[in-house]
């Protein structure tokens, strides 16, 4: 028996990376032509090309391993079912139950994982992948700041720098006139400036020190001294159109979810509330959905296996999209108020989790499906209401 739950871990487990990697792929490069005009227009390197990707991996992780942990499970027991290995195990003596363990292994690691992405991976990968992408776009402010040239790539700026170093975006004597407002003009002068960035609000600015601001406005002209002035960069012209925005609760990390909810919220709005309420309970209830879906996917291939494979693993991604659309759902309805988070999130799992001892108890009692049955009753049905029509 040992013997037997090795192999099935093992297969269960190649199919399990299979399809995780397979998700990945398609999701991560829907997301390169997404963001094709940032890589296009900032010279992105090939290295710098699979940090970004890996840095955005934990993001989509925590919702493909659940949905990849039943394929594992589903096409494992599929196929030994196509290969008549479930009929020879119950020739055998071999019930539902002894097969148990090994799925069980499998879903246990992968709701370990989902934990932990869940838990510090996301805001792991969304901190270092903003902080690349600001570091890319002030790259590419400091490289278009050439010394000596009046450069206007800058909505509603045009900026001067007699030396610019890009290494480091430090500024020499330099000369900016500021026509984004439409009423008032404003020519800086500053003998020092430099290029920063901050990944935190996603912005991208050119810090001026010791210089004076002349400003136009209605005819008159008045003069600014000043010790530091901050001009804030159009940081979706500098990305290709691509925003960074403020950091919404699904991109933050569990402590952070927390002292939020522990501090009243300072003042939030109450749809920001219920997004962290619901943020709170999803970190859990994905890698409990590993579990459930685990389960529920033994009962569902053993049901199958006089179906072609093709359409088992079809009529399995339609239950896992089932399974996704009540969770959408009740998130939906919980951030407008209408139900509360812990149900909107755990009631899928506890659906799914009856669904799958149901099935379990119909298997080890072997009331199978016979779907020749099924596809003959529906097409009587159909070509009953044809004649009635």
């Amino acid at each position: 028996m040992p013997l037997l739950q090795r192999e099935l871990f093992k297969e269960m487990g190649i199919v399990a990376s299979i399809s995780l990697g397979g998700f990945l792929s398609l999701i991560l490069l829907g997301r390169l032509l997404q963001l094709r005009d940032l890589f296009m227009g900032q010279g992105v390197t090939f290295f710098d090309l699979v940090k970004l990707f890996t840095y955005l991996s934990p993001f989509f992780l925590i919702m493909l391993i659940p949905v990849s942990c039943m394929l594992g499970v589903f096409l494992t027991f599929l196929r030994m079912g196509a290969d008549r290995e479930l009929i020879s195990l119950r020739a055998g003596g071999v019930s539902l139950w002894p097969l148990l363990p090994a799925p069980l292994l499998l879903s246990l690691l992968c709701s370990a994982l989902t934990v932990w992405i869940s838990l510090s991976g996301i805001s792991w990968g969304m901190d270092n992948f903003r902080n690349t992408v600001v570091e890319l776009a002030r790259n590419k402010t400091s490289v278009n700041v050439q010394p000596g040239v009046f450069n206007t790539s800058f909505p509603g700026l045009t900026v001067y720098a007699r030396q610019s170093d890009p290494g480091s975006g430090a500024l020499l004597d330099v000369f900016v006139l500021d026509s984004s407002r439409s009423k008032t003009r404003a020519t800086i002068v500053a003998p020092l400036g430099r290029i920063e960035s901050d990944s935190e609000r996603g912005q991208v600015f050119v810090r001026l020190e010791d210089g004076h601001v002349y400003r136009e406005e209605g005819g008159e002209l008045s003069v600014i001294s000043f010790e530091s002035y901050i001009l804030s960069l159009d940081m979706t012209r500098l990305l290709g159109g691509f925003e960074l925005k403020d950091k919404a609760p699904k991109e933050m990390s569990w402590d952070d979810l927390r002292t939020l909810k522990g501090d009243g919220f300072e003042d939030r709005s109450v749809n920001f509330q219920r997004r962290v309420d619901i943020e709170l309970h999803k970190r859990f209830s994905l890698p409990a959905a590993c579990i459930v879906l685990g389960f529920f996917a033994l009962p569902l291939a053993f049901f199958f296996q006089g179906m072609k494979r093709q359409f088992g693993l079809i009529a399995c991604l339609g239950t896992f999209f089932l399974y996704y659309v009540f969770l959408s759902g009740g998130m939906a309805l919980a951030e407008g108020g209408i139900i509360a988070p812990a149900l909107a999130l755990w009631l899928p799992n506890v659906v799914f989790m009856l669904a799958a001892g149901i099935g379990m108890w119909l298997v080890a009692a072997e009331k199978e499906v016979n779907f020749q049955v099924l596809r003959s009753w529906m097409l009587r049905t159909v070509g009953m209401k044809g004649a009635d029509a």
